[in-house]
């Protein structure tokens, strides 16, 4: 590894105890450690993602070992390269999943977590990509094993998640219903690729999905509200249908659920977490999106849906905004 020619300090986020967004300040501090495996990445730009409001608020601990400093997805250039790295040279341009740190002007990033930029992309659309795709990819396909002619329900849709999966699962010859919060929502998602969108203030999801598919349900269910779902998404579940449970927005408690279904139509349900998985899982994520997914983003047939890009300095703004809901994609940061 060389760093001769970098700078002692950076500028990053500094949380100075948990609480609301006002506690995000900008500091100066030391360059991150770049340990073996690991690539360190001058940041051009980086996601703002639900953990990251999780973290703020004291409820998602960093795992151990990673950076205290928030950021869980980064897009920039690499700078200098710890030991054992293959496949990346300094001045490749990547995007990375981070296990923490992307708020700053450097983040040190596993290399097995990096994918050089899609063609045609700039640092701004490769920053939106890690944290949704990796999270996409690994639940709906690798976890739910969503397939050619199958159905699936999104919940979220509008989110950066929710319209990741959207996308992905009609570029893989799926069927896609999704569920939003407003009209205008309803109809990004629609424009995504959903066949029906569902505003779940005015409508019930299941009635709407069962009569769409007369009575049959949908094969995979991405949920990310948890508990205030968790009846109504067996109900709306075909045979041997899968739920996934990626968050609880909703709460975490289910109360007055019929689990009838989970034995009489076979139902499976998982969830999982992106974060506190392994290294080498992670990395088994990254080399199937290299393979499955960037094509597609190359060909322009997916693409990350970023809905404000802001300066670093409105950090607390950015969390503010997703804290508000009314977003559809992504928030993402530029680092001048």
């Amino acid at each position: 590894m060389t760093t001769d020619m970098l700078p002692n300090e950076m500028t990053h986020v500094d949380l100075q105890s948990p609480g609301s967004a006002e506690n995000m300040v900008l500091a100066r501090g030391r360059l991150p450690e770049v340990g073996p495996g690991d690539i360190l990445i001058r940041v051009e730009a980086f996601g703002v993602n639900r953990p990251d409001v999780l973290q703020r608020k004291g409820d998602y601990p960093p795992p151990p070992g990673a950076s205290p400093i928030l950021g869980l997805e980064v897009a920039g250039e690499v700078v200098a390269l710890g030991d054992g790295i293959t496949g990346f040279s300094a001045g490749d341009r990547v995007c990375a999943l981070a296990n923490g740190g992307g708020y700053a002007e450097y983040c040190a990033a596993p290399a097995t977590q990096a994918l050089i930029f899609p063609k045609g992309y700039d640092a701004v659309k490769a920053a939106a990509l890690p944290e949704t795709f990796f999270t996409v990819w690994a639940n709906v396909f690798d976890m739910a094993g969503l397939k050619r002619g199958e159905t699936i329900l999104v919940h979220g849709g509008s989110s950066g998640i929710g319209t990741t999966a959207i996308q992905l699962a009609r570029a893989f010859g799926a069927e896609v219903f999704a569920t939003a919060g407003s009209a205008a929502k309803c109809t990004a998602c629609e424009t995504l690729g959903a066949k029906r969108a569902i505003n779940y203030r005015e409508e019930d999801f299941k009635e709407i999905v069962l009569d769409e598919t007369g009575g049959r349900g949908v094969d995979v269910i991405l949920d990310m509200v948890g508990g205030r779902y968790f009846g109504r998404n067996l109900a709306t579940l075909a045979k041997d249908g899968r739920l996934s449970i990626i968050g609880f927005l909703g709460g975490a408690r289910v109360e007055d659920a019929n689990i009838a279904p989970i034995l009489t139509k076979r139902l499976h349900v998982m969830g999982s977490a992106l974060r506190p998985r392994s290294a080498a899982e992670k990395q088994a994520i990254r080399d199937r999106l290299a393979e499955k997914v960037w094509p597609l983003l190359e060909a322009g047939e997916v693409a990350p849906v970023i809905h404000a890009v802001m300066p670093l300095e409105e950090i607390a703004d950015a969390h503010r905004l997703m804290e508000e809901g009314e977003h559809i994609g992504k928030i993402v940061m530029r680092i001048a």
